[in-house]
């Protein structure tokens, strides 16, 4: 099997499975309990949050642990928004881009049916991009928040997140981005970025999933989206995953110790790749921008043929890929990404989403570019008789 679907999942580090055994045996306490075994899991996950924090470029107080890039989303749009509310900032208005997670715009459309608020969403351009400009055309007196991710998902496109920010500020307005595909690929230095928050997830980066963290500037007054105990600074209550947060720090320390190394030799796989398909599949359009993509990102369509069918051939084939987000649970909708770039919904539901893993040869993507010939031809095939 060759596993080429990065972007929905990736397995456990061996580091990371190291690093967080001692809090799943000797060391199991509870972060909040007030003995001896409880202080040795404080100790552990204050040091974790220290780590993260350091290679995000903030104050550990800043650093939040989640149960993942989901929750973290939510935090964050909820959070800052209805912050800002309750400290009477009067602001009811919503800016996010068409093309985010669910996680972001399912947030966003709970505030407007549960809390009023009005969610202005920013087209992108065919390539996938938010112009600067497009921001600033919606964002004013009245937004609360602005949530633009980093790099997408689906087609791998990335933002000029530090020029989309800077709109944001000049507005006077808390700026969120979506990482989770970033990290480890792209540099994550929130001050570099101009971001004030800024979420990642632990199983896109090689430690175990249930397990993520957003960073939020300190002058920021969020609102919980969890209530309970008053963990995490009252930010999220619950019992603290200790072995989770350790775990996301060491994966995150060493996909930052890799990132110019692997993104370099990924980039030049990715972009042999790309045309190596477009070579032998020539009705096979490529989605997102050519080049302002993730280094493992290659994605297709190819107009008049079911994206699914192409999918289940090169399963038969060995090769393990996607038609796309893995958080849509089920739904033969078409893409909103590939919608919002001016696809049209036949074409965006014959999407083939290659994510490559660090650990991917030469040798696979040929392979792979090869047995996708076949599966299109046999999928054209089957639909011309």
């Amino acid at each position: 099997m060759i596993y080429l679907d990065a972007a929905a999942t990736t397995p456990v580090r061996r580091e990371v499975i190291e690093a967080m055994w001692p809090y799943l045996t000797g060391d199991f306490g509870n972060a909040s309990s007030h003995h001896e075994l409880g202080a040795r899991a404080r100790d552990a996950l204050e040091g974790a949050r220290a780590e993260v924090a350091g290679l995000l470029g903030c104050r550990p107080s800043e650093v939040t642990f989640t149960s993942g890039g989901t929750e973290a989303d939510n935090l964050a749009v909820k959070g800052i928004a209805l912050g800002r509310r309750a400290a009477g900032a009067g602001r009811a208005r919503l800016a996010v881009s068409s093309i985010e997670h669910p996680a972001v715009l399912e947030s966003a459309r709970a505030l407007a049916r549960l809390h009023g608020f009005t969610v202005d969403e920013v087209g992108v351009d065919a390539l996938g991009r938010v112009e600067p400009d497009a921001l600033a055309a919606v964002v004013g007196p009245e937004t609360a928040v602005v949530s633009v991710m980093y790099a997408n998902n689906e087609v791998g496109t990335v933002q000029t997140v530090a020029e989309l920010a800077a709109v944001a500020r000049a507005a006077g307005v808390p700026f969120h981005t979506d990482a989770v595909q970033a990290a480890g690929w792209l540099p994550l230095d929130v001050q570099a970025l101009g971001v004030d928050a800024l979420s990642v997830s632990g199983h896109k980066i090689g430690a175990p999933k249930g397990v993520g963290a957003l960073y939020a500037a300190g002058r920021l007054a969020l609102e919980p989206v969890i209530d309970g105990g008053g963990q995490e600074r009252g930010l999220r209550s619950g019992t603290e995953n200790v072995a989770g947060a350790v775990a996301l720090a060491t994966a995150l320390r060493l996909a930052e110790s890799e990132r110019m190394t692997s993104a370099a030799r990924l980039t030049e796989l990715r972009d042999a790749f790309i045309a190596r398909v477009i070579e032998l599949v020539p009705d096979a359009l490529l989605t997102g921008h050519p080049s302002e993509r993730l280094p493992g990102s290659a994605s297709f369509c190819f107009p008049r043929v079911s994206g699914e069918s192409v999918l289940l051939e090169l399963e038969r084939r060995g090769i393990v890929c996607s038609s796309g987000s893995a958080c849509a649970a089920g739904s033969s909708d078409p893409s909103h990404v590939l919608l919002a770039m001016g696809l049209n919904p036949e074409t965006a539901q014959t999407a083939v989403r290659f994510t490559l893993p660090a650990s991917v040869g030469a040798d696979d993507l040929d392979q792979t570019a090869s047995a996708l010939r076949d599966a299109y031809a046999a999928v054209t095939g089957i639909a011309r008789r």
